[in-house]
C-alpha cells in the first residue's frame, strides 16, 4: 500500500472532546513489534512507507559513531536530538563544534528560533534572531560535521544525499530497520530524510533499546536514557516519557511521528495522519499501556487538555488503542 492510501484509509485513533462533545477526530496508524522484529499488533497499515522525520535521529547518530565520531553521553544525546533551544543545548552544540574545529557558522541547517517558548522569548529578549545554532536540529548537524572530520570526508557538502555520510546513514537505517530505505527527501532542517515503514521504525527502536552498551546502538541508547533532557528539553513530553518508562528510548518527529523502544526489544511507533502533534503522545501512551507498560508517568504524558476560556473543558482521548 502507498503512503497516500495508508494515511487516507487510516482509522480514527483519537477524539478531541469539548465539554463531552466530540469536536474533532484524528486518524492514524500505530504498531507494536516483538523483540524479533515481527509485527505483533498494528492499527491501520504499518507497512506503508513514511518519513519518520526526526524520529530517525537516533539511527543517524549510530551512523555518526560508525564514522568515528567520539562524544560523551550528554553530547551524543544532543546529536540525536530535536532540542528545545535552552541555554545548555546551545552550549552543548558549541562544544561539539569546537571539539572538531568548527564554529556555528559552519552549520548548514535552516536558521530558526528556539523551539521552546520560554527559551525563544529569552533568545528574542537578548536581541537574537533566527540562527542555525538555535534551530532544534543543530545538535544533529554539529554531530554530522564532527563525523565528517573524524572520517576525513568533505564537511562542506555533508547535506548532499550522495555524500559518504548520508550514504552511511541510509545503509545504517536500512540495517537497523530490517528493510531498505524506500524514498529520500529534504527534511525541514535541510538534511536528507529517509523513508521506512512504521513497522521498520518500531523494529529499529526495539533493537536500539535492547542493544548491548558496547555496540554503537547501545551507546546511543545509553546516552538517551541517561540524558533525556538533551534529547528534548526540560519541558518536553519525549523527555518525560523516557524518564517515566524504565529503560525506554524514545524520539518524537515532525508531522506527528513518535517511536519508542523498550529494553526487552519491543518497539512502538505512531503516525497521526493529519500531522497533528496534539494526538501523538496520547496515542503512544495508550499503545504502551495496551502492551502492559504500567507507569504513573504515562498519565501526565497522555494529559492533553482542551481549553475553554483558558481552563480545561475536555481532552484529547485515545480511541480503540
Amino acid at each position: 500500500m502507498s503512503s497516500v492510501e495508508a494515511l487516507s484509509g487510516a482509522p480514527v485513533v483519537a477524539h478531541v472532546v469539548r465539554n463531552g462533545f466530540v469536536e474533532s477526530v484524528h486518524h492514524g496508524c500505530a504498531v507494536l513489534t516483538a523483540p524479533d522484529g515481527a509485527v505483533v499488533r498494528q492499527i491501520g497499515d504499518a507497512g506503508a512507507p513514511c518519513f519518520p522525520r526526526s524520529s530517525n535521529k537516533p539511527l543517524q547518530a549510530v551512523a555518526m559513531l560508525k564514522a568515528g565520531l567520539q562524544l560523551n553521553a550528554p553530547l551524543l544525546a544532543l546529536a540525536s536530538a530535536s532540542h528545545s533551544g535552552e541555554a545548555f543545548h546551545l552550549d552543548g552544540v558549541r562544544h561539539i563544534l569546537a571539539e572538531h574545529d568548527f564554529s556555528p557558522e559552519d552549520l548548514q541547517n535552516t536558521p530558526d528560533l528556539p523551539y521552546d517558548v520560554q527559551a525563544r522569548n529569552d533568545w528574542l529578549a537578548a536581541g537574537h534572531g533566527p540562527t542555525s545554532l538555535a534551530q532544534n536540529c543543530s545538535g544533529k548537524h554539529a554531530g554530522m560535521l564532527g563525523a565528517c572530520r573524524a572520517a576525513g570526508w568533505d564537511p562542506s557538502t555533508y547535506l548532499d544525499p550522495a555524500h559518504p555520510l548520508q550514504q552511511s546513514m541510509e545503509q545504517t537505517i536500512s540495517e537497523i530497520a530490517g528493510e531498505q530505505v524506500s524514498a529520500t527527501a529534504v527534511d525541514g532542517c535541510g538534511a536528507p530524510v529517509m523513508a521506512i515503514s512504521l513497522a521498520g521504525l518500531a523494529r529499529a527502536f526495539g533493537r536500539i533499546a535492547a542493544a548491548d552498551e558496547a555496540t554503537y546502538e547501545g551507546r546511543v541508547a545509553h546516552a538517551i536514557r541517561a540524558h533525556p533532557e538533551y534529547l528534548g528539553g526540560t519541558r518536553r513530553d519525549v523527555t518525560a516519557l523516557i524518564r517515566a518508562v524504565p529503560g525506554a528510548v524514545a524520539k518524537d518527529g515532525a508531522e506527528a511521528v513518535y517511536a519508542v523502544g523498550l529494553p526487552d526489544g519491543r518497539g512502538f511507533a505512531v503516525k497521526i495522519a493529519d500531522g497533528s502533534q496534539r494526538a501523538r503522545q496520547v496515542v503512544m501512551a495508550a499503545l504502551l499501556r495496551s502492551a502492559g507498560v504500567d507507569s504513573a508517568g504515562l498519565d501526565e504524558i497522555a494529559d492533553v487538555p482542551v481549553l475553554g476560556h483558558g481552563q480545561p473543558v475536555g481532552a484529547v482521548l485515545p480511541v480503540a488503542i
